[in-house]
């Protein structure tokens, strides 16, 4: 069943088209994050949805009513949405139990039951020993908490989310990815989430939409789109990527000077001949001291270390293969040491080949 959609949705500032005839459904309980640069038109997307901004042409329906197009506009409140804002919005002057008690004071809710809930979700949030502070005396993190409190506790229909993580650490950053991740696997709310951030929406989503200049490129599971992007823009946004010019000759791809042929992941059904870009991910290139004579078959090719980087977890080399101008950024384990200007055999994983447009 479908919670919340979008059809053609469209924002134009005068000439300027922000959001350009976007396309999207949630299922009930799915967790979507909009995935871009900035610019792109996601947080745009969001206040649409939220009811703050009037979309141009198009429509956002819940649950099959529509809810906002041109010229109607259900407000926001009316909507049975929660917004977590990137500043939070909680209220300085009011405690932890307090902030997370508004809204259920506001639906008219018994004083037992208000006090019942901001328990119970404060206990889910680990801020329960933290009810009575106020948000001066509380971390970033807490902050968040105290958030995403307020916003669940509400029961709401649909969760909104823009750039919650933004104003936080790194290392709190991927804390709270997983902290609202467990958080939506315990109240299955419909949630659409805004980021710049991959991992945050690699770390938190059922699918992503990446957008890019106002449009949607591709929507898939974050594996589908590390491992199958469909455009160069997917390609080199979600990830690190080589993109490479080849040939796709019935069926088979010839890298152009490497004398190889590949079969990619998503190979074409008709034949003949025609110019590809392949997306090739650094971790997908293995490399060599000897030639490799694996079963499998993988093709091998010479080439030359140019650049080196340890990164600590892995080594990031920049490797040049022999009788090609490209350079290939490759990823390798920590005990796989490799010297600058030493030859090298690379092969590559014909799996993780993928033609983008």
């Amino acid at each position: 069943m479908s919670r919340l959609s979008l059809r053609g949705l469209t924002k134009d500032y005068g000439e300027l088209t922000v959001v350009d005839r976007i396309d999207l459904t949630l299922t009930e309980g799915e967790f979507v994050s909009l995935l871009g640069p900035s610019g792109c038109g996601k947080t745009t997307t969001l206040r649409m949805i939220a009811g703050f901004v009037e979309p141009t042409a198009g429509a956002v329906e819940m649950a099959g009513k529509v809810i906002s197009s041109p010229g109607s506009v259900l407000p926001p409140e009316r909507r049975g949405m929660s917004m977590i804002f990137q500043s939070y919005a909680i209220w300085p002057n009011m405690t932890v139990q307090e902030n997370v008690a508004f809204g259920l004071k506001l639906r008219k809710l018994s004083a037992e039951e208000v006090r019942r809930r901001v328990g119970q979700i404060l206990e889910v949030v680990q801020m329960g020993h933290l009810a009575g502070r106020y948000p001066a005396e509380l971390s970033g993190g807490q902050q968040q908490r105290v958030a995403l409190a307020r916003a669940i506790v509400v029961k709401p229909a649909v969760l909104l989310l823009d750039e919650p993580l933004s104003n936080l650490d790194a290392n709190l950053r991927e804390e709270m990815r997983f902290e609202i991740r467990r958080l939506h696997d315990e109240f299955r709310i419909t949630t659409v989430y805004v980021t710049h951030d991959q991992a945050e929406a690699m770390a938190t989503s059922d699918r992503i939409a990446v957008m890019n200049a106002g449009r949607i490129e591709q929507v898939d599971a974050p594996h589908l789109l590390y491992t199958r992007p469909r455009t160069r823009f997917v390609a080199g946004f979600i990830g690190r990527t080589n993109l490479l010019e080849a040939r796709m000759e019935n069926g088979e791809i010839g890298l152009d000077g490497f004398g190889l042929k590949v079969a990619p992941t998503n190979p074409e059904p008709n034949g003949g001949t025609r110019p590809v870009l392949l997306s090739v991910r650094p971790q997908s290139i293995g490399l060599h001291r000897n030639r490799p004579s694996g079963p499998d078959g993988r093709p091998a090719v010479p080439g030359i270390v140019a650049q080196r980087v340890f990164l600590g977890e892995t080594w990031d080399y920049v490797v040049q293969p022999q009788g090609n101008g490209a350079r290939l950024r490759v990823t390798a384990p920590p005990l796989q040491v490799h010297e600058v200007g030493e030859a090298v055999w690379i092969d590559f994983d014909p799996r993780q080949i993928a033609i983008v447009e």
